[in-house]
């Protein structure tokens, strides 16, 4: 590590006297409830596809999805996700919700350059990551799965 001059220091040490202090416990309170609350609206969601349509435990959770993550893009297009993000850090970005958020950012920040190259150009590239490693991620798993249930593994 290279040695910091006499003018590097004491500017590190102004730096750090006028540092702001995060509060990290209080950030990860409001993280907690805000991404907890946006899983009970998931779960809401669900519980109103299995009782109104003919819908199962198991095959609700895909439209319950869809719905949350129009709910996130109107939400993010009218400012509101934005100002919930601000205010819960993760607890906004962490669930499903955030992935349509980060989607219609793009998109509405690139808005000016025109809907070809601006909106369908730019709108998958915080969130086209996220689907790469997903698929990736899911093929390995099922590829393992899969030769452990061949192997007689599992069952």
């Amino acid at each position: 590590m290279k040695k910091k001059t006499l003018s590097q220091q004491s500017y590190q040490q102004l730096a750090d006297a006028h540092e702001r202090k995060r509060p990290v416990l209080m950030n990860c309170i409001k993280a907690f409830f805000v991404g907890g609350l946006i899983c009970v609206i998931g779960q809401a969601v669900t519980v109103l596809f299995i009782t109104f349509f003919p819908f199962t435990e198991q095959t609700a959770g895909n439209p319950s999805v869809s719905v949350m993550v129009f709910l996130s893009m109107i939400l993010t297009g009218i400012g509101v996700y934005d100002r919930l993000g601000q205010f819960a850090g993760a607890g906004s970005a962490v669930p499903v919700t955030g992935f349509g958020n980060a989607v219609i950012s793009a998109a509405i920040e690139h808005r000016t350059e025109g809907f070809v190259l601006g909106v369908g150009g730019n709108m998958f590239k915080l969130a086209g990551s996220v689907i790469v490693f997903g698929v990736v991620s899911a093929f390995f798993i099922a590829t393992i799965k899969t030769l452990l249930i061949q192997w007689g593994i599992i069952g």
